[in-house]
């Protein structure tokens, strides 16, 4: 679509990656996790494996609401990578609000979200490597009462500490 000229207006953009991204995650779909102590800690079944990038909820706040660990992870990267490149502009002397791609957001960080897209991979590749490797126990996640999966703190230390920095 996008090089046949197809794509008329950001959100023309926008739609073909969020179907690039839907095609991406769907590539870790059903790799194996490792758990232990399943007997004291019970995982949900879908947790067994890699589960589709999906959240709790709907519209643009809802990624925030994960429904599987990996999901959780993924946004507690994203939430760590965010407040390091807020600070990066910030020192650099950039305002953060004026971004072109999230030009539209509520909220004052719409560079910030322009610049974390060409790092998200990196983000990505920390997690993906960090799963494969580590064992979980259902100690290191909490499920909300609306089935929101979130990092407990111990497990969220790790993740933020994984080095995601270009």
């Amino acid at each position: 679509m996008l090089a046949s000229g197809n794509a008329r207006s950001v959100e023309d953009v926008r739609a073909i990656e969020a179907n690039a991204a839907a095609a991406y995650f769907n590539a870790w779909k059903g790799l194996p996790l490792i758990w232990r102590s399943k007997w004291k800690y019970p995982i949900p079944e879908e947790w067994q494996t890699i589960g589709a990038r999906r959240s709790i909820g709907r519209g643009r706040i809802a990624n925030r609401n994960a429904a599987h660990p990996v999901s959780a992870m993924l946004n507690y990267a994203y939430a760590s990578l965010r407040s390091q490149i807020h600070a990066e502009t910030a020192a650099e002397g950039y305002d953060p609000r004026r971004g072109i791609m999230h030009h539209d957001r509520d909220d004052t960080q719409a560079f910030v979200y322009d610049l974390i897209e060409p790092r998200r991979p990196i983000a990505d590749a920390a997690v993906l490597g960090f799963v494969m490797k580590t064992a979980f126990t259902g100690a290191d996640f909490v499920i909300r009462t609306d089935g929101v999966c979130r990092l407990a703190p111990q497990l969220a230390r790790k993740v933020a500490g994984l080095g995601m920095a270009a």
